[in-house]
């Protein structure tokens, strides 16, 4: 079993392997950009759909039903489907209104449609993504979701070009790389059937160029951050140590509203930069959630 590798960085090991088999609960999040919370919520109650708020965050609540796409406030863009956990990243970066804001890995947009409800819509949002075929579903959502301050591109995020915003680089980026997806097993209960080092190795070869390219496209005193949806180390704290390495920027610490657990600083004989510990492993026995990691850079000025 692929999960058996991460047995010694988790104490609770049997609490964990146990959450992963259990179903993953149905989240929404309410876009604040069309209705307040306590409009969402009665709107769930009319049509008969039964929900409690996530106690960390009063924007996301949990459902009984495991169809929030077939209510009417989600056709209307009240609310958007989007896993617990996910949203912790958009939280992490704090956009401001009016800010230059990089979303480098959008699709299909349940993070760009939370930054831009963080910016009030106001400011410049750009969602890059490279697989053409979930464009569609980024810009379909940022429709429904009522996003005016979006633009949307198509580029590699590892070479992106900041000449068609005049050379200008961003307050914030957010870079939600893909990754071996082994959080998301609850989710998905055949994330793992294909996975293999090899591929683990060769994302994180991938991970590595997106993130060097963001701390490149992002102005001194900005902001970058870095998640994934793995436990792997060699897509988490490895990536984090190498652009520490190669580009001008630290790690910062960061409060998380979820309970967590600090980054690894060594993995199979390979020692880490200490300020990898800044980030945040989420595991999924600790808060009922998929799993995640999270960390949060500056760009040195």
């Amino acid at each position: 079993m692929v999960l058996e590798r991460y047995r010694p960085l988790i104490e609770e090991y049997d609490a964990f392997r146990a959450a992963c088999e259990r179903p993953l609960p149905s989240v929404v999040r309410v876009n604040t950009l069309k209705a307040s919370v306590d409009r969402s919520r009665r709107a769930l109650d009319a049509g008969g759909y039964a929900h409690e708020p996530c106690e960390w965050h009063p924007e996301l609540l949990r459902l009984e039903s495991r169809r929030p796409g077939n209510s009417w406030p989600y056709v209307h863009g009240w609310i958007y489907g989007q896993e617990e956990v996910s949203a912790l990243p958009a939280l992490v970066l704090d956009p401001q209104p009016g800010e230059r804001v990089l979303d480098a890995c959008a699709a299909p947009g349940s993070k760009t449609t939370q930054l831009a409800a963080l910016m009030d819509d106001a400011g410049t949002l750009v969602a890059n993504d490279v697989n053409l075929g979930r464009l569609s579903a980024l810009r379909s959502n940022a429709e429904r979701c009522g996003v005016t301050n979006c633009i949307v591109t198509s580029k590699d995020a590892r070479s992106f070009s900041l000449a068609p915003f005049d050379g200008a680089q961003f307050d914030r980026v957010l870079v939600d790389v893909p990754c071996s997806c082994e959080g998301t097993v609850r989710k998905n209960p055949t994330a793992l059937d294909e996975w293999s080092l090899d591929r683990v190795k060769g994302t994180a070869g991938v991970q590595r160029g997106i993130v060097e390219r963001a701390v490149q496209a992002t102005r001194p005193g900005g902001t970058v951050v870095y998640s994934t949806c793995t436990f792997a180390p060699e897509e988490n704290e490895a990536v984090l140590d190498h652009v520490l390495d190669t580009e001008d920027c630290r790690l910062l610490e960061f409060d998380a509203p979820l309970e967590t657990r600090p980054g690894i600083t060594e993995w199979n004989d390979e020692q880490f930069d200490p300020s990898v510990e800044r980030a945040k492993r989420i595991y999924p026995h600790l808060n009922d959630t998929g799993g995640f990691f999270c960390a949060k850079l500056e760009v040195k000025s």
